[in-house]
């Protein structure tokens, strides 16, 4: 059987639909790495919101940042559109990309849009297993061409921190309650590597998020995800929730220490870094201080 990319000539664009959201984001950028190591010729196009557009710029294997607008996609004249995302918008970009080849996963809902339906990551990987994110994602490239190979950690780009000095990153947020371990429990963590690591405690804190509790540590809130890679790209530690600012610090290296309630370690655990993985699918807030300052003290990070 002919792969897929044989299929496309030299320097042929392939826009690839992601949308959102920023772990996810992140965890795309392996796959990609897979791809132009394999096809240097090709010009790989992202499709993503703009508020994650920061994710995919600078980075090397992408030559272009496109917005979810049909007509952008389709004046980009792509050879394949690949879906990555898989929801009914996601669909309709897919379907109105004018590309040739419309690829995505099989199960994904509406897959009747698609002429090249990618089989599960367990078929394609060989694995009887659930599989990380990242996996999921490279293991299209594995089924459309790309020899079978590591998978890469995640690759992003980032301008040097103004930041000075030894300092980790903490992040006391997530998505919903359930996510989230609380307050006064990240500053008992935070007052620890100040005094016992030397490491100054930043906290990061969203627009929407109350970060009245962490007023006496220095607090970055609101900032855009540019400086947020560069924040987290000159850390020495993160601590933080299941949530998308721990894959961008593993994406650089950092170690890091990620705390899960209900989800799923197994598919969100921190990817190719050095991590303690800490997790109560009951509640989150089951974990102990003690818990976390061990997993921090275990990874050995001082000033």
């Amino acid at each position: 059987m002919a792969y897929l990319l044989e299929r496309l000539p030299s320097g042929s664009r392939i826009a690839v639909i992601r949308l959102r959201s920023l772990g996810d984001c992140v965890l795309t950028t392996p796959a990609l790495a897979l791809l132009k190591a394999h096809r240097p010729d090709l010009r790989i196009g992202v499709v993503v919101e703009e508020r994650f557009r920061a994710v995919f710029e600078g980075t090397p294997d992408i030559g272009d940042v496109l917005p979810p607008a049909a007509q952008t996609i389709a004046k980009w004249h792509p050879q394949m559109a690949l879906n990555f995302h898989g929801g009914s918008r996601s669909m309709w970009l897919t379907a109105t990309s004018g590309a040739q080849i419309r690829a995505g996963f099989a199960h994904h809902a509406y897959s009747f849009v698609y002429n090249a339906k990618i089989p599960r990551a367990q078929e394609i990987l060989g694995e009887d297993r659930r599989v990380h994110t990242a996996e999921h994602l490279a293991s299209a490239m594995f089924w459309m061409g790309v020899p079978r190979t590591e998978i890469p950690r995640a690759r992003l780009s980032a301008t040097p921190t103004p930041l000075t000095g030894a300092y980790a990153v903490l992040h006391p947020f997530a998505s919903e309650p359930g996510k989230t371990w609380p307050a006064e429990r990240f500053l008992a963590v935070a007052e620890h590597l100040r005094d016992k690591a030397g490491l100054e405690p930043v906290f990061l804190a969203g627009p929407a998020d109350d970060s009245g509790a962490f007023t006496n540590f220095r607090v970055i809130r609101n900032a855009p995800l540019a400086q947020v890679k560069s924040l987290m790209a000159g850390a020495q530690l993160f601590i933080g929730n299941d949530s998308g600012p721990a894959h961008v610090a593993a994406a650089f290296g950092v170690p890091v220490v990620v705390l899960f309630g209900p989800s799923d370690p197994v598919n969100w655990a921190p990817w190719r870094t050095e991590a303690q993985v800490l997790t109560n699918p009951s509640a989150i807030d089951r974990i102990s201080v003690e818990e976390v300052i061990a997993a921090a003290d275990a990874l050995k990070v001082r000033a």
